[in-house]
């Protein structure tokens, strides 16, 4: 009887101290995509989150165009202008490392964010939340292709990828709409803890470190590029508040000049360039890069005016805002999944022309009905065709480039243009922003807004056919 109970006993304790039944490779590999796609979602409801919360903001702190235009576009300026160095950074000290500093600085941003007390301080957590993204954004990719090697399975994981940030970037308006008018403005910014200690816990346990490699950081490259954005962004914003002719305003554009012209010049002398100058020769190339530029400037500063127009002059609040904002960005998806269906029929070239010239055609649309009394249906059929265009767009530009840069430069060529594009969203914010302010704000500005991402969208087109040859 005692041996049996010892039996017992011994079989009880060997059942607790046996070890857990291990992960499946399926449900690892799930949760490296889950972990990797916490920094870019955190960071894609950052952006759409703002565009809904803008008003509140300005009115809750006393904001003047100028200062919300500096909230929404010091985070884009901070990650525009880091963006290469991180991923030299990434080379250099380890991708892991990097993002893990990325999504500690983010998370910390926020949380200075969630407890500003003005608009200074608050301008400064986005600066600091546009560093973090910086750093861990090109981290999490590089470390999303080391966690999947096998090819099939990773053309796997990059749709269900491409599906999480697009939905997200889909939803922010409606989140943001939702948290501000239920909890109020700072809980945009709270929203991001959770997500970002997740992420920094996880990280450590399920994903494995890359090796570092040693590379050049060009830092003098970087320092005149940051000058150049950071000048234009002082003039483009505060030009309208202290006018164009103010020493400041001219100073500002003066140093983009002398800035811009060193940085090309360090680019022509340098041993180890930033940007890879010998892929601009490809008109392919040349062209994918304009075409970037002036796609994320009209999408995301038409995206800021419109924001603003729902709720001062068609009077919604911040969660009707955020509702009726959804056939602007959830469209995106279908765009995407209509260029996989006829991007290979139609060549990038024509596909993306096409697409182009049609969402231009959509904001001369808007240009001409847009006012306060517009039934809100006739809003939003508008804004879904014009979007539909922009979701066949950006495959299609990737495509090209793609093309252009070949599998030895797809990295940089890469990089080059998330680059360009996040620059185009910082100019079209802050150019959109004083086109707002110049036309009196209400419909006369979103009008003049409208207007402006119309011609860029159709110069972009005639650069995208003039540019651009199909490779068959």
């Amino acid at each position: 009887m005692i041996t049996e109970k010892a039996t017992a006993r011994d079989s009880a304790r060997k059942t607790s101290e046996a070890p857990a039944a291990p992960v499946t490779p399926a449900a690892r590999g799930g949760l490296q995509l889950l972990v990797l796609a916490l920094g870019f979602v955190m960071a894609s409801l950052d952006t759409g989150i703002m565009n809904v919360a803008a008003h509140d903001l300005r009115a809750r702190l006393g904001l003047s165009m100028a200062g919300l235009t500096w909230v929404v576009d010091g985070y884009v300026l901070a990650f525009a202008a880091l963006l290469l160095l991180a991923g030299s950074l990434a080379k250099r000290y380890g991708a892991r490392r990097i993002y893990l500093v990325g999504l500690a600085a983010f998370t910390a941003a926020s949380l200075l964010g969630a407890v500003a007390p003005d608009g200074t301080v608050l301008v400064a957590a986005r600066f600091a939340q546009g560093v973090g993204a910086a750093l861990f954004m090109p981290s999490s990719l590089s470390l999303l292709m080391n966690a999947f090697p096998e090819p099939a399975r990773r053309a796997r994981i990059l749709g269900i990828w491409s599906a999480i940030v697009s939905t997200s970037v889909g939803l922010a308006p409606t989140i943001g709409g939702l948290l501000v008018g239920t909890l109020g403005w700072r809980s945009i910014f709270l929203v991001n803890l959770p997500l970002g200690i997740a992420g920094l816990l996880l990280t450590r346990r399920v994903i494995a470190a890359v090796p570092a490699r040693r590379s050049a950081l060009g830092g003098t490259g970087h320092v005149l590029g940051l000058l150049a954005l950071g000048a234009l962004s002082y003039a483009l914003i505060e030009g309208p508040d202290r006018g164009w002719s103010a020493p400041l305003v001219l100073g500002a554009f003066a140093l983009t000049v002398v800035a811009v012209a060193g940085f090309i010049v360090r680019e022509r002398t340098a041993r180890t360039p930033i940007l890879p100058v010998a892929l601009f020769s490809d008109s392919r190339f040349s062209a994918a890069n304009v075409v970037g530029f002036l796609f994320n400037f009209a999408f995301y500063g038409a995206l800021f005016v419109l924001g603003l127009f729902l709720q001062t002059a068609r009077g919604a609040s911040a969660v009707t805002a955020g509702l009726q904002m959804l056939p602007a960005v959830l469209i995106l998806p279908f765009g995407n999944m209509l260029y996989a269906r006829i991007g290979h029929r139609l060549g990038n070239r024509t596909a993306l022309t096409t697409s182009l010239a049609v969402s231009a055609a959509g904001y001369v649309v808007l240009f001409l009905i847009v006012r306060p009394g517009l039934p809100y249906w006739v809003l939003a059929v508008v804004l879904a065709v014009t979007n539909i265009g922009a979701g066949i767009s950006s495959p299609a530009l990737t495509g090209v480039l793609m093309e252009a840069a070949g599998r030895e430069h797809a990295d940089i060529g890469s990089a080059t243009l998330n680059a360009n594009r996040q620059i185009g969203s910082l100019v079209g914010i802050a150019g959109m922003g004083a086109v707002l302010t110049a036309a009196g704000g209400g419909h006369p500005g979103a009008r003049a807004a409208f207007a402006l991402a119309a011609g860029a969208l159709a110069v972009a087109a005639v650069t995208g056919w003039r540019g651009v040859r199909d490779r068959r």
